[in-house]
């Protein structure tokens, strides 16, 4: 008991000499610029996708930057092909709309990636395929286009 008052005590004593203490000053700090140029590149998925199914969305994130970098979520990028999807020039016949991609939080946790390295991700469910997807899609390959937040 006697060594927590004593640690209570040191605390006080610190801040009362502090608050009661005079001086005049100038500093200047500064920091590196976050630059954020995490970049995607797609993996091989392992389990195909089918109208009714879902399958996990394969990827590495890389980080060129010294520092590491949190990445707090993949989203779909709908800016890019067709709301965000794309697929092969052999299907074109495939409609993209029974598609879909649920933003990705790594369970709130989000993936912090190593500066100057790189981070494969597995979104397990991430992508869904209804089940009224045309016979045009069988056999088809897919472009998930994502973004990264920070």
């Amino acid at each position: 008991m006697s060594l927590v008052a004593g640690a209570v005590l040191a605390t006080v004593t610190a801040a009362s000499a502090y608050w009661s203490g005079a001086g005049a000053g100038s500093g200047t700090a500064g920091t590196a610029a976050a630059t954020l140029s995490v970049s995607l590149t797609p993996g091989t998925p392992t389990a195909q996708l089918y109208p009714g199914s879902t399958a996990a969305v394969v990827l590495t994130i890389s980080n060129p930057d010294q520092a590491s970098l949190h990445v707090s979520a993949l989203a779909l990028d709908t800016s890019q092909g067709a709301g965000g999807f794309a697929v092969d020039g052999a299907h074109s016949g495939c409609t993209l709309d029974t598609l879909s991609f649920s933003t990705q939080t790594n369970g709130g946790a989000g993936w912090t990636v190593p500066g100057g390295g790189s981070l494969p991700v597995t979104l397990p469910e991430a992508l869904v395929m209804g089940a009224s997807a045309a016979d045009a899609c069988q056999g088809a390959t897919f472009s998930v286009y994502l973004s990264a937040g920070a």
